[in-house]
């Protein structure tokens, strides 16, 4: 046999041996069981970014990568809702724990990442900054007042909807929704559809924190009646609402 005709069987007996089988992984390829993975952008991307928005930009629900949403909720906070999700909403439980499909490991790998890609520390610095849960409960009349001075302009008279955003008092939105995620879209907005934070609804006029928890009552005094002992008990086990993060 020839030189050349050997080298280039054994070139092809190496070949065979190290090539998988159509349909099968490589010899050398490492398949990571599910839940060993702890790479941030995979856990974000499968499981939080269909209602959170790629990069946590928003959609369905509040964007996470807001840096006053994460200045004002702690890690507690955001840890508890992406464990046990908020029954009875489209915020499911990610914990293993509550029936979801990560570990505390995995759920610690999203806040924790969260935080150290998102957050802008000493962003509210010096500011007035509503609490991320209501103190006392807010005055329904007072807070029509506060909806008519900050709010009406976008959302119309009475809530119903105006030229620049839709309706706030509709039932099916507000069926949704509980006191907690209401105070939490007041106070940190909707960037990616255009609505402000707390300090920026009339420049240079910020609400107030007693000015929050009013509109949030008033907002929670426009759900038909028969809808309001579910959510206040809801509200008052949870505080917080699906759809996502609040």
């Amino acid at each position: 046999m020839s030189y050349r005709v050997f080298l280039l069987a054994a070139l092809a007996s190496a070949a065979c041996a190290c090539s998988a089988a159509p349909g099968q992984p490589a010899v050398d390829s490492e398949v990571i069981a599910p839940n060993k993975v702890v790479d941030f952008a995979v856990l974000y991307a499968t499981n939080c970014a269909g209602c959170h928005g790629p990069n946590g930009s928003g959609g369905a629900a509040i964007g996470l990568a807001d840096p006053v949403y994460l200045a004002i909720a702690d890690d507690a906070t955001i840890r508890r809702i992406a464990a046990n999700g908020v029954q009875g909403t489209g915020m499911p439980a990610f914990a293993q724990s509550a029936g979801g499909l990560l570990t505390d490991e995995q759920v610690d790998v999203l806040v924790h990442g969260m935080r150290a890609r998102w957050a802008t520390p000493n962003r509210l610095a010096g500011a007035d900054v509503p609490p991320y849960v209501a103190p006392a409960p807010g005055s329904p009349a007072r807070g029509a007042d506060v909806y008519a001075r900050y709010c009406a302009s976008c959302h119309g008279v009475a809530g119903r909807g105006g030229d620049r955003a839709g309706s706030i008092v509709d039932a099916a939105f507000l069926g949704l929704v509980s006191d907690q995620g209401l105070r939490t879209t007041v106070i940190v907005g909707r960037r990616e559809l255009g609505a402000p934070d707390w300090r920026e609804n009339v420049p240079g006029t910020p609400l107030t924190p007693e000015d929050v928890s009013d509109v949030v009552a008033w907002l929670a005094a426009q759900r038909p009646r028969h809808m309001r002992p579910d959510l206040q008990s809801r509200h008052a086990a949870e505080s917080f609402v699906g759809g996502g993060m609040q």
